[in-house]
């Protein structure tokens, strides 16, 4: 079992209507399955002039009505809530989530140069990304965009000095010590190794977000043949 220890979470208001709840500091499991324990309680018990909530890798904000309640009351709430929340069911890590991915060529125009950049080869950089099992931090960004904690120091790379106008739908990236994927077409600084033919985001399925904070993630490398199949599958040719 996890323990959310009240002495160590720290509270400050965001403008006047929000109020950010900090549980730690850095990129951390322990710090994340605290952050989902809350956003649970908070979506199996919403208050009056509870508007939305919003985690992040160490925080959660809290958005509310300010001339329903105002912040005093609200910071007691949190409190009380966070002391109710006791011990923490430690998350279930037996699923994990395959993103198929063609690295390299048009799909992956970056993958050279991290290569380059960790003076290793590109097959050994596909091996490397591909063999981690990556946590999804928080959702962000674009819709259904998961920013993955787990990856290798051995390929972390920073982000593009210059981002791109255009990074394609599915492109899979690494930016410092995350890695994630492009749900839709838009513009970005990531180093793009490679792609997925799965969409992540899809606003006419019941969840229109493949992915969610919490899931555990692996990616698989698949040749071209078969993320034209994927592709084609998907789009019901």
């Amino acid at each position: 079992m996890i323990s959310i220890n009240p002495s160590l979470v720290q509270y400050y208001p965001l403008g006047d209507s929000a109020i950010v709840i900090q549980f730690g500091e850095g990129v951390n499991p322990l710090i994340n399955t605290q952050i989902r324990a809350v956003t649970a309680w908070l979506d199996e018990y919403t208050f009056e002039g509870f508007v939305e909530y919003v985690p992040a890798f160490t925080t959660i904000t809290v958005y509310y009505e300010p001339w329903i309640l105002d912040y005093k009351e609200l910071l007691s709430l949190m409190k009380e809530m966070i002391a109710d929340i006791g011990e923490i069911q430690e998350p279930d890590e037996s699923g994990i989530i395959e993103i198929p991915v063609l690295y390299g060529a048009e799909q992956g125009p970056d993958l050279q140069y991290v290569a380059d950049f960790h003076q290793i080869s590109t097959a050994e950089l596909i091996s490397v990304h591909s063999q981690a099992v990556y946590l999804v931090y928080m959702i962000g960004f674009v819709p259904g965009f998961p920013y993955l904690g787990g990856l290798d120091e051995r390929i972390a790379t920073p982000r593009k000095d210059v981002p791109r106008s255009v990074v394609p739908a599915g492109s899979v990236g690494i930016a410092g010590q995350q890695t994630g994927v492009y749900p839709i077409e838009t513009p970005g600084g990531w180093q793009i190794i490679g792609r997925t033919p799965l969409n992540l985001f899809d606003p006419d399925r019941a969840a229109p977000a493949l992915l969610k904070a919490g899931d555990r993630v692996r990616f698989k490398a698949i040749d071209q043949t078969t993320f034209i199949e994927i592709k084609g599958a998907k789009h019901g040719h």
